[in-house]
């Protein structure tokens, strides 16, 4: 589904359906304090959010996965639910035999970027199945409301353009629980681009801040100059359609689906058929791509982007304590 317009201001949609929300934090609170968490023998690192839609964990689980293998020489494999996909788990996800239907888009794209991924619906059973095949850090791409498996750090990703939305609970606005509830069970917050939402002044002062930002990468910037057409099917069409614009593509048509639409190709042909009409590149995300018919892919440029740390070190102190917590060793 796309998120309502509402979500991001207040107005007599979110105070009508403010005790529906009131209900859903409730469920969630007692699903947390019901649980009975699984400590696994390796650390896990949860990267989550406390809203519903786009706030940027994929990239921020793609660039902690890549950099505990590649600076800390450890295997990291990445945990998710495999939203969107109809299996079940554990599962390791394997791109030349699974599609986005059964594992999930987010998964499979992952799982192409040569990372180990799991689904599981039972986030201790996927855990299990990723430390018994050799895995030695977990990080969990969303989870944060999931207690079955304790976290030796979990980093709350806010985007800063958005914040919090309206500060209402599903479905009066985007908040999955109250904003000090999530919070106060946070290791720290990651701030996605410029804070315009006002997060800084919401966020305890005790919890470390890391700024990060998503910029274009070198397939986007072959484009800059040319004539595109994009579409996205993600948390939030219009920050990518955004990105391009301002990394110089010149963006002649835009076509914004719901987050993790399941692509037809009669969803695709107009978009391609529009495309050659205007002399236009068709460029859609990694995540988008994943989710495209085998045919239509091959004529579909992908955007690439690259995650970019303000503080390196104030991330690194992060994972140096989950890993402590954590007792392993490379």
């Amino acid at each position: 589904m796309r998120a309502p317009e509402f979500w991001m201001r207040d107005g007599p949609a979110g105070r009508f359906l403010e005790p529906v929300g009131l209900l859903y934090g409730w469920a969630t609170a007692r699903r947390l304090r019901r649980g009975t968490p699984l400590r696994l023998p390796v650390p896990v690192i949860c990267v989550g959010n406390l809203v519903a839609g786009g706030a940027g964990k994929t990239p921020v689980v793609a660039d902690l996965a890549h950099r505990l293998r590649r600076e800390h020489g450890l295997d990291a494999a990445v945990l998710s639910r495999g939203h969107g996909g109809t299996a079940r788990g554990p599962l390791r996800v394997d791109p030349a035999r699974h599609d986005a239907a059964t594992v999930g888009d987010e998964p499979l794209m992952l799982a192409r970027e040569g990372l180990p991924v799991w689904i599981a619906r039972d986030r201790a059973e996927g855990g299990r199945a990723a430390v018994a095949h050799g895995a030695k850090v977990i990080v969990m791409d969303d989870g944060f409301q999931n207690p079955a498996l304790e976290k030796d750090v979990s980093l709350v990703v806010v985007d800063g353009g958005r914040g919090f939305g309206n500060g209402r609970l599903i479905p009066a606005g985007p908040l999955r629980e109250p904003v000090p509830i999530g919070l106060s069970r946070a290791d720290a917050v990651v701030l996605m681009g410029r804070d315009t939402a006002g997060v800084g002044r919401v966020v305890p002062s005790h919890l470390p801040i890391l700024g990060a930002r998503i910029i274009p990468g070198p397939r986007v910037e072959a484009l800059v100059g040319q004539r595109v057409v994009a579409f996205a099917g993600i948390g939030d069409p219009g920050k990518f359609f955004a990105m391009l614009r301002n990394a110089g593509c010149d963006v002649v048509a835009t076509h914004p689906f719901a987050d993790h639409h399941p692509y037809q190709p009669t969803d695709i042909q107009p978009i391609l058929d529009e495309a050659f009409g205007l002399g236009a590149v068709p460029l859609t995300t990694a995540k988008d791509a994943a989710r495209l018919p085998d045919d239509q892919r091959q004529q579909v440029d992908v955007a690439d982007v690259t995650l970019v740390w303000e503080d390196v070190a104030a991330l690194e102190d992060q994972i140096g304590w989950a890993l402590r917590r954590g007792c392993t060793t490379p």
